[in-house]
């Protein structure tokens, strides 16, 4: 062994004790005749100390850093204690030194506090995983990955490998494909996720299955997002949806108890998903706060009482909220002193292409009772008072109102939420608040090829009651102005999103598995019956042999774990990430391949 000890785990209680540490030289700090080397490995930071005998030694081969280095020595109380570190009460008396492998001045400093930026650090990977920074978001990874395998264990489920190459079924986002050189022109797909797998290990019999799996998306990318990520996939049989949200509501309480020893005993909240997109603009609110979205549209048309004296308000020659599609609000807390600048400010950021909103309106709630508005020429105070009644405002609140398309209206007040909330320091990174949102629906209407997409995917079941509505009516859309007249619109999907802090961190349904209700399924995704056996046969005909109901759900584990680690970039919790284009600068990949490989392939690359 190279060493006895590592460089984090020695103590006051050492004293004495002859030890041989390894590892990478920290910091080389010469004082006269003797010299300090702080010296690094996964565990810590042992300081060395070489005497005088020593230093001629070290003038003829000097340290530099990242030098891999040996030393023996005895253990020492130190003179001038360290607090910030394990092992801050104690030393290293060197009697001899042997340096393993010397070092290239590294490209940034490996310390916290780092002067390398993303694109360096990213092409030398290797090395910025020797920080700490970087090391602690491995180590909670691995804590999280620990944690769930534990808690899926004591619940009888079972770790089962699923294939990496399969058959391409593009339904979601785009698939990577790779070439067969054994069936020239056919071509494997990486698996977006182990769906279809998993749902065949039902029919199978394995009750309870899981797996911490790879799965593949070729898509654009942002910080919560890889080409390759990683989720905790698992499913049961003979279960209801109470089932499947009770199991894992306690995965992820197991996992805040063991990782972040956070006893999580509130009852887990649920909501409805149309609840959700009209209270907060989006089907994953953070519930950490409240400044819930007020729908004032009602009250701009003509007719519309917004108060209990029934004033109208419509027709005030305000054109942005007399012709708006949709008028909402929200009340921030405490804002009414906002200056003019600060809205001003706020009209800016609605601005911005990423919210691509035209302006805002406030209302000023002055804790004296009194009304002050961007839009006093149109609307008395009288009437001020009242619209900003109708979205819940108190004294001493501000209310921003957007108005326009209902979609992106919609959208833009849900980030604006959002934004004020960080501002207001209301989305605190210690402070967990888990959400279901269930009753999603089952289909969107896609207009430009005027039918429809599944939600979530093709294998979600509708809710029990209707699940007859699909059954008996023709999923056709003859007219594609009234495509919300269509039973179809109004199918509840039997699926479930968990959501923690404003992400989804989870999502899953109870499964179709029936062969004439998956049919039906796939027919109103317009597929035709030839193209369904083509890319589903296997599954439709395993429904035939005694599928038992079943459902699951997958949590995204690289964003679970980045939000427990107070990081927006899933990037931090990965030890080989990509970038924002999908390249591994470190490896140079993707990278061309050679012609020998081509023909190999019977493949000829044509770019255009």
């Amino acid at each position: 062994m190279y060493r006895t000890h590592t460089c984090g785990e020695l103590r006051i209680s050492d004293v004495n004790k002859e030890v041989t540490l390894a590892g990478w030289v920290q910091t080389v700090r010469k004082f006269g005749a003797i010299t300090f080397v702080d010296l690094r490995d996964r565990y810590g930071i042992t300081q060395l100390l070489f005497g005088e005998d020593l230093n001629t030694l070290l003038d003829s081969n000097p340290l530099g850093r990242e030098f891999v280095l040996q030393a023996t020595g005895v253990v020492s109380e130190r003179s001038s204690k360290n607090s910030h570190i394990p092992t801050g009460d104690i030393e290293i008396s060197i009697q001899s030194f042997s340096i393993l492998n010397k070092s290239a001045v590294p490209p940034f400093t490996i310390q916290d506090d780092t002067d390398g930026g993303d694109d360096l650090r990213m092409k030398y990977r290797f090395l910025d995983l020797r920080r700490n920074a970087v090391k602690r978001n491995l180590e909670l990874r691995y804590a999280v990955n620990r944690s769930a395998r534990n808690y899926l264990h004591e619940n009888q489920f079972m770790d089962i490998e699923t294939p990496f190459l399969i058959k391409s079924t593009p339904e979601g986002a785009r698939d990577f494909v790779v070439p067969s050189r054994m069936n020239p022109g056919q071509f494997y797909a990486l698996p977006q996720s182990p769906q279809t797998f998993k749902q065949l290990l039902m029919v199978s019999g394995y009750d309870r299955y899981y797996q911490i799996v790879k799965c593949f998306r070729d898509e654009d990318l942002r910080a919560d997002r890889q080409p390759e990520f990683t989720q905790i996939d698992c499913e049961m049989a003979f279960v209801e949806q109470e089932d499947i949200l009770n199991m894992f509501e306690g995965l992820v309480k197991r996992i805040f108890k063991d990782v972040k020893d956070i006893d999580y005993t509130d009852k887990v909240e649920r909501m409805t998903w149309e609840d959700a997109m009209w209270q907060f603009g989006n089907d994953k609110p953070d519930i950490r706060f409240g400044m819930q979205i007020a729908n004032l549209k009602s009250a701009f048309l003509k007719g519309g009482r917004i108060s209990a004296t029934g004033e109208l308000i419509n027709g005030a020659g305000f054109g942005v909220f007399d012709n708006a599609e949709t008028v909402l609000a929200i009340a921030v807390p405490g804002c009414s002193e906002y200056t003019r600048k600060q809205t001003d400010e706020l009209t800016e950021w609605v601005k911005r292409p990423q919210i691509g909103m035209q302006g805002l309106v406030f209302i000023k709630c002055n804790a004296d009772g009194t009304y002050k508005s961007s839009v006093d020429k149109f609307y008395s105070e009288e009437k001020q008072k009242a619209i900003a009644e109708a979205a819940g405002a108190k004294a001493g609140d501000l209310v921003l109102i957007l108005a326009g398309r209902e979609e992106r209206t919609r959208k833009a007040i849900s980030e604006l939420r959002l934004e004020m909330g960080k501002r207001l320091g209301l989305r605190k990174e210690d402070e967990f608040r888990l959400l279901w949102v269930m009753d999603f629906p089952l289909f969107e209407y896609a207009e430009e090829e005027n039918r429809w997409v599944a939600r979530h995917h093709p294998f979600t079941s509708p809710k029990p009651d209707q699940i007859d509505v699909m059954i008996n009516n023709n999923p056709v859309i003859e007219n594609a102005d009234k495509y919300l007249e269509h039973p179809y619109s109004n199918i509840k999907a039997n699926a479930y999103d968990m959501v923690l802090n404003g992400n989804e961190i989870g999502g899953g349904s109870i499964r179709i598995y029936q062969r004439a209700l998956q049919e039906k399924m796939f027919a109103a995704l317009g597929m035709s019956e030839e193209e369904a056996l083509h890319k589903f046969g296997f599954l439709l005909g395993a429904f035939e042999y005694g599928a038992p109901p079943h459902g699951g759900i997958a949590f995204g584990f690289d964003r679970l774990c980045s939000i427990l680690g107070g990081s927006e970039s899933i990037r931090d919790f990965i030890a080989f990430p990509k970038n924002n284009s999908g390249r591994d600068v470190m490896l140079d990949a993707p990278s061309s391949i050679d012609d020998k490989q081509f023909d190999e392939l019977q493949i000829k690359l044509d770019l255009k």
